[in-house]
């Protein structure tokens, strides 16, 4: 019998260790944070390759959907895919959209409705290395980079380190979203919450339980994941511009 107790007493401590991961190998765990479930999929610029893909290989229609991702880039080779920035009607980014080091959309700085516009909104951005970052759309035109692959969303959720201002603790909008962090190894985090939450817990999350010092709200409502490992592949409304990672490339 004691015997039995230490073996349980050594795997609660090993879970505990794990910062309350659930689930499975691959580029996507499970995590409970503040009795919610969040699903997590790590971009580590070390092992694997990056990618933003908005249109399909004729460079007219957009993809709009996982299903037809799937159809130029095999479930063998995605590590996972997710929805990046936010987008219009079309399928068209809103804000800076950048592939390959081309820029298709300019970065925007207006004001307007929606969440988008909650400033500081942000960019999340990919340098020439594979490295990945977050940054305020203030302090990116400022910076003035050169990045391989970019996409603006809105609002930030984490600026160095502290809360967006204009969120509340746990307030009463609450939604399926999901988002970017980098934390502080260099590794990006993208997020989706598996049952509707406030923008405070969700931003709470990067913080407290992935360490990133910066993250990016990417969407709501909309938000989807492509895990092949997992076999899930959403289907919900169209999309816009997606995040690709290929474990090593695709």
């Amino acid at each position: 019998m004691r015997a039995v107790l230490a073996l349980l007493l050594l795997s609660l401590t090993m879970l505990a260790a794990c910062g309350n991961e659930t689930g499975r190998a691959g580029a996507c765990v499970e995590h409970i944070f503040e009795g919610d479930e969040f699903t997590t999929c790590t971009y580590d610029p070390a092992s694997q390759e990056f990618r933003l893909v908005w249109l399909s290989p004729s460079g007219v229609a957009p993809y709009r959907s996982f299903r037809s991702l799937s159809a130029d880039y095999h479930a063998s080779t995605v590590a996972f895919a997710m929805n990046a920035g936010m987008y219009d009607a079309t399928s068209a980014p809103i804000g800076l959209y950048i592939e390959k080091g081309r820029e298709l959309r300019p970065v925007s700085t207006t004001d307007g409705p929606g969440n988008f516009h909650l400033k500081p909104n942000g960019v999340f951005w990919i340098d020439a290395t594979g490295a990945p970052h977050v940054t305020a759309t203030d302090a990116y035109i400022a910076l003035k980079p050169a990045p391989a692959w970019a996409t603006q969303s809105g609002p930030m959720l984490v600026i160095d380190g502290t809360l967006h201002p204009a969120f509340d603790a746990d307030g009463a909008s609450r939604n399926i979203r999901n988002g970017v962090g980098v934390d502080e190894g260099g590794k990006a985090w993208f997020v989706i919450s598996e049952q509707p939450i406030s923008f405070g817990k969700f931003a709470r999350f990067f913080r407290d339980s992935l360490h990133a010092s910066d993250a990016l709200y990417l969407d709501g409502a909309v938000s989807s994941l492509w895990d092949p490992q997992a076999g899930r592949k959403d289907t919900s409304h169209p999309l816009g511009p997606i995040v690709l990672v290929c474990a090593p490339s695709c």
